[in-house]
């Protein structure tokens, strides 16, 4: 399936969470937190930054996805992950897994594993970090959130991954990288001055969150048309931007505002494999 035939599935998905306003619950980090709420917001959809394990029980089963996203883990908050991730997975409910920077500790590698075995749909992160994630790297060599491979050097990294966990699993790069473990699809929109800007990618795997709750049904197309609406409004900002700064007031603009047209001439995906 190419561009052309992608297009009209990315855009119609986009509308859907406009009509919809999916209520997504992000248990993030803290450097993320504006980001990512405003690029829900400005994608049509409803964030809740909800982070106690206390209100799981009460708010959870009224979310309609859960993106999980361990940048800043600590012990006090990841009971609370595992709680949303659970009742999320129990309820039938579509959440997504970041693992940042998973190699950086062995407390955030083990708990990442612990989050996968609650059964994540989708598991998005940078080459690194999905090569880490599945086993196929040593801990210890990271750059913190940054990625040391390119996200193709991953693909084999993420096939597997998506095997053995059962998710869709995304890789974020200069050409972002979607499989289910046997298709894999390459998401060619995007740009460089996007990497940036902090949380860009925390915003993105909330974006993905969004896109899941109105196709739950296909993981793999609702994470590719998520991606791909985030690397156009990328595209579409820094063409107004002069830098880093004025290119994260661009992108929430741009998101905001693409319409059919803009999405349906501008998307650039293809099959790899």
């Amino acid at each position: 399936m190419e561009s052309k035939e992608w297009s009209s599935g990315v855009w119609t998905r986009l509308h859907d969470v406009r009509r919809g306003s999916p209520l997504v619950q992000c248990i993030t980090n803290l450097v993320s937190m504006d980001l990512v709420a405003n690029t829900l917001l400005s994608a049509g959809a409803s964030p809740a930054m909800v982070h106690s394990v206390y209100e799981v029980p009460d708010f959870t089963p009224h979310i309609h996805a859960l993106c999980v996203n361990v940048g800043t883990l600590t012990p006090d908050w990841l009971p609370s992950m595992k709680a949303a991730a659970e009742l999320a997975s129990h309820l039938g409910k579509p959440w997504v897994l970041d693992p940042a920077a998973v190699s950086c500790s062995g407390f955030r590698l083990k708990a990442c594993l612990e989050l996968v075995e609650l059964k994540p749909s989708v598991i998005k992160g940078n080459g690194s970090e999905i090569i880490a994630l599945s086993g196929s790297g040593s801990q210890g060599h990271t750059k913190g959130a940054d990625s040391s491979h390119e996200s193709t050097e991953a693909i084999e990294a993420a096939k597997s991954l998506a095997l053995s966990s059962g998710a869709v699993v995304a890789v974020s790069g200069a050409v972002d990288i979607v499989t289910d473990g046997k298709r894999v699809i390459g998401v060619h929109n995007g740009t460089k001055m996007m990497q940036k800007i902090t949380a860009t990618g925390c915003s993105l795997s909330a974006l993905v969150a969004a896109f899941l709750s109105v196709d739950p049904l296909q993981p793999l197309e609702a994470t590719v048309s998520a991606m791909s609406v985030f690397g156009i409004a990328g595209e579409l900002g820094e063409d107004m931007a002069k830098g880093p700064g004025s290119l994260r007031m661009h992108l929430i603009d741009s998101l905001y505002r693409l319409d059919e047209t803009t999405v349906l001439s501008r998307v650039k995906i293809t099959k790899l494999c």
